[in-house]
């Protein structure tokens, strides 16, 4: 095994060009229960981003865009992170070497990294943390994960279109599980985005029936994908149509998301691209029995039951665009361009 790799590091909070490419890496060493994996593929992710920028803090009030430099120090769990770190959420590898308890003939397998994982926490509590944020993650060629975190799959998919899976689609299918969605009228804004491109499937594999928010010039490649309608981000969505709101988006526009409930409806949030900060007038709530739902951590299920479905071939891969690694960032600046539709990938060397 080689002592050095590549990968891209991020020096501080800030700009784009706190990350940087480097050869140097000292290649991690798996501890007990732990396994070694060789990085093939990853993606952009918002949450990369929002913790570069340190968006993070509470003190930070607008949109996910908004640069916030070194004052706005903290991590996606709020804790002050450790610089340099490998960042990158999302990772589909081979084990290449395994730690002590860790069954040998592990090495080989093909693996997606959980993106959100349960840890021990302060007072016997279990915490919820990201990969590539709390620990290093997968923009580099090697990472190391808990053995019970690389998760085996055998599909035809390819290791890029395997690589836009773990954090995307675990936080859509997480939302989905946690509103119960079922065979029902679902809104989803930011749809074209990872995260709401995998909720439009995972909501048609339950049968419901979809209408995405998103810009027109999207609104195409999201009926191809099965939405039934498409809203424009400036439309408002009629009252009272709809059983569930999954919302990663928030901002201004999070008021008529509750007028377009149903009585009894169930909204959903994951993200704040708009911004975190939103007007609720609680009789909307009350009044028509509203239910709000956070969606963060997620049982060990989650992303077991998306490669179930990818291994059945009932979701289809939606790559946008793929940049190499080394390119990180012009493939976070298209990422910001908000012009795609599904994933950015990134091919590690």
């Amino acid at each position: 095994m080689a002592e050095t790799m590549s990968g891209v590091v991020l020096t501080g909070h800030g700009e784009a060009d706190r990350l940087e490419w480097r050869d140097d890496l000292p290649v991690p060493r798996p501890g007990t229960g732990e396994v070694l994996v060789r990085v093939a593929a990853s993606s952009v992710n918002n949450t990369d981003i929002n913790t570069r920028i340190g968006w993070y803090n509470k003190s930070v009030r607008g949109a996910t865009d908004a640069p916030t430099g070194e004052a706005a120090e903290g991590s996606w769990s709020g804790d002050v992170l450790n610089f340099p770190l490998i960042q990158g959420a999302d990772c589909c590898g081979h084990i290449a070497e395994v730690g002590a308890g860790v069954d040998p003939a592990r090495i080989g397998e093909r693996v997606l990294v959980r993106a959100l994982q349960t840890v021990p926490g302060p007072h016997g509590h279990p915490v919820t943390w990201t990969f590539g944020s709390e620990c290093d993650g997968g923009f580099a060629q090697y990472t190391v994960a808990r053995a019970e975190d690389a998760l085996a799959v055998n599909s035809d998919w390819s290791d890029l279109e395997l690589g836009t899976v773990p954090c995307a689609y675990s936080t859509a299918e997480g939302m989905l599980q946690r509103a119960d969605l079922g065979a029902e009228r679902v809104l989803i804004t930011g749809a074209s985005g990872g995260v709401g491109a995998a909720a439009v499937q995972l909501a048609l594999a339950r049968g419901a029936e979809v209408t995405a928010i998103s810009s027109a010039a999207k609104a195409d490649a999201l009926r191809e994908m099965g939405a039934s309608r498409v809203l424009d981000r400036d439309e408002t969505p009629a009252a009272d149509s709809f059983e569930v709101v999954v919302d990663l988006v928030g901002g201004p526009g999070f008021p008529p998301l509750l007028d377009a409930l149903c009585p009894n409806g169930r909204y959903v949030v994951a993200g704040a691209i708009a911004g975190p900060i939103v007007e609720l007038d609680l009789r909307t709530l009350y009044l028509r029995d509203l239910t709000l739902l956070g969606s963060t951590t997620q049982p060990d299920t989650i992303l077991p039951d998306v490669i179930k479905l990818i291994e059945a071939g009932r979701l289809t891969p939606n790559i946008a665009q793929v940049f190499d690694l080394q390119d990180i960032h012009a493939a976070q600046a298209a990422f910001m361009a908000k012009t795609h539709v599904g994933k950015i990938a990134l091919r590690v060397p």
